[in-house]
């Protein structure tokens, strides 16, 4: 990789609009050629309550104005806002606490955006069936088949599902 980066020859016969996109662990191996002559990102998990949040409120679905806006009204918009609200929480929590290592989880997990995506879509799906949200049906699935799907520690379970039935209920 390193030598079809300096090899400046083969540039005129890439097209323009290529790009190449690599991903990488700190590495002290890792080519300071290439470094050099590349875009570097990095993406940290955000710190904090309020940032981790934010950060879930910008994702999918909830950047999306059609899926939080969606059309409830009365006390089924109350509804769907708090849910929405105490969901975001709980991710924000279950983040957090894998910050602390051992203290937080027995086992170290990877909780991501896709849970709590899965978790909102559900909701949302919930209260278009029934203008209410069946707490007991959402919460198992939430707690146990969403994000309890990766916890194998029976005590990391047990916490997890008391930090659901604490942040999230009627």
């Amino acid at each position: 990789l390193e030598k079809l980066v300096m090899d400046s020859s083969l540039y005129e016969q890439v097209h323009p609009k290529y790009r190449l996109w690599c991903t990488s662990y700190p590495s002290k191996k890792f080519p300071v050629s290439i470094l050099q002559n590349s875009v570097k990102m990095t993406n940290e998990a955000p710190k904090g309550m309020k940032l981790n949040m934010i950060r879930a409120y910008q994702s999918d679905p909830l950047n999306n104005t059609n899926f939080l806006d969606d059309a409830f009204e009365g006390d089924t918009a109350r509804v769907w806002t708090r849910g929405v609200f105490s969901l975001v929480f709980f991710h924000a929590v279950v983040q957090e606490r894998c910050k602390f290592g051992p203290l937080g989880w027995n086992i170290a997990y990877e909780f991501n955006e896709s849970d709590l995506k899965i978790s909102l879509m559900q909701l949302n799906q919930f209260l278009h069936q029934y203008s209410y949200i069946p707490f007991e049906g959402h919460i198992y699935l939430t707690g146990e088949c969403n994000y309890g799907g990766r916890v194998t520690d029976d005590k990391d379970r047990r916490l997890l599902m008391a930090l659901l039935d604490r942040i999230y209920n009627e």
